[in-house]
């Protein structure tokens, strides 16, 4: 779907839209269709809730044309005061991703206003699309009921959404990493940037360590990483494991591409790999169009298929702006055939150069992900397998093949990284 999906306010004039759903095909799992009296009903209800703030109804439009509806409403789930949504799309429009970049937008509304952690939704026990839909926007399924409605009885499934904050108070980390001794800790931190695709000598990382925190930096004289491979991408970078084949072979993490070998045999390293629980970085970004951060545990892989990527945050210079910018997060399947890519961009206000908390809460079955402690994203997928961070800055090459040396160097500060053990 390469049209812009938006929303528009559901205004006075929009009750033919209604009447356009209201179809044997449309309705087949809400009952069938509606009168005209319930209609109109239906349409001063919407405009009735939505301007005593219990509800927010939308548009589905494509390229400015109305394709559907969806909407949020106030209910009480389990006892917890909650949103409900529910949508639809006209059927020459549909299969074509526009419902679930529609619910995209709906969550990012319904988290902004922060006042209520719960979006539920109750589709029809047999609309396959629905639940699906559900599932891959990170709802959980809750089980299922059935009540009267238009005449008969109405199966549906719950579906529930947490977006609740994340809450640490009561854990204790098992690795609380400062960075304030002077040194880095060869313990916990190997720092190489995928050196068995290059060398140690080209993928070793400029830092320091102070009592500010730590600082990943790429210079001037800063040579590409791995040119034979990655071209003239430059990167600093520290990570907490290292596992790769030996001299020659295909082995190693991180397969970015193919053709890789091994260039340089690596000793293993199992550092500090956390399998489950929370990991949370404070960092900032660094505004320049050639340049990235990020912060993204990745599968130690010592079995090919455990190769999956948690992204925790990937922040590109030049998606930063005067007002914020855009933090990419979610998982990235990589070679793992047991994941699916699901992975967004988060619009955040304020100086993304400042300290900002970038974490995700993980457990066997989901990833949820947190900005400053805001709930931003969950991905409902298993990942059961120990992971190592990853933690860098890059800078990438121009098409014209110029740096620019003005501006360097590019400094990622860090002022802690966290994790803690599964609750």
């Amino acid at each position: 779907m390469n049209a812009a999906v938006t929303l528009a306010p559901w205004g006075p004039a929009d009750l033919p839209l209604l009447e356009r759903a209201n179809t044997p095909e449309m309705t087949a799992h809400l009952g069938g269709p509606e009168t005209p009296a319930q209609l109109e009903e239906r349409q001063e209800r919407y405009l009735r809730l939505v301007g005593a703030g219990e509800a927010a109804m939308y548009r589905i439009e494509v390229d400015g044309t109305p394709v559907g509806g969806i909407g949020y409403w106030q209910v009480e789930h389990d006892g917890t005061p909650a949103w409900e949504t529910g949508w639809h799309v006209f059927p020459e429009w549909q299969r074509r991703g526009i419902a679930g970049a529609a619910l995209r937008l709906i969550i990012r509304l319904v988290a902004a206003r922060g006042e209520r952690t719960l979006l539920v939704a109750y589709p029809g026990i047999a609309n396959p699309g629905s639940n699906a839909l559900c599932r891959t926007a990170g709802f959980t399924h809750r089980g299922s009921g059935s009540m009267p409605w238009r005449g008969g009885d109405l199966a549906f499934n719950i579906w529930v959404l947490d977006m609740s904050p994340l809450d640490l108070d009561a854990r204790a980390p098992d690795l609380d990493e400062r960075f304030d001794e002077g040194v880095l800790d060869e313990t916990v931190w190997w720092p190489y940037y995928l050196a068995h695709w290059s060398s140690r000598e080209r993928a070793a990382a400029r830092y320091s360590a102070a009592p500010e925190g730590l600082e990943l930096r790429i210079d001037r004289d800063t040579s590409p990483w791995s040119p034979e491979f990655d071209e003239g991408n430059r990167v600093s970078h520290l990570q907490t494991g290292q596992f790769s084949g030996p001299l020659g072979s295909p082995t190693g993490q991180h397969r970015f591409r193919d053709g890789l070998v091994v260039r340089e045999a690596q000793p293993e390293r199992r550092l500090h790999l956390p399998r489950f629980g929370v990991i949370e970085a404070r960092m900032t970004a660094v505004r320049h169009p050639d340049a990235m951060v990020a912060f993204w545990p990745i599968g130690f892989e010592d079995r090919p298929d455990d190769c999956g990527e948690i992204c925790i945050a990937e922040i590109f210079g030049s998606e930063i702006d005067d007002t914020g910018g855009w933090v990419g997060v979610g998982v990235k399947a990589q070679h793992d055939p047991r994941l699916r890519t699901d992975f967004e961009k988060i619009r955040v206000d304020g100086d993304l150069t400042a300290m900002h908390d970038y974490a995700v809460e993980w457990t066997p079955d989901e990833v949820r992900f947190f900005i400053d402690h805001r709930w931003v994203k969950t991905v409902r997928q298993t990942i059961d397998y120990p992971t190592q961070l990853m933690l860098d800055v890059y800078e990438f090459p121009r098409a014209d093949g110029e740096r620019d040396v003005a501006a360097l160097p590019h400094v990622l500060r860090v002022e802690r990284v966290r994790t803690f053990p599964p609750a």
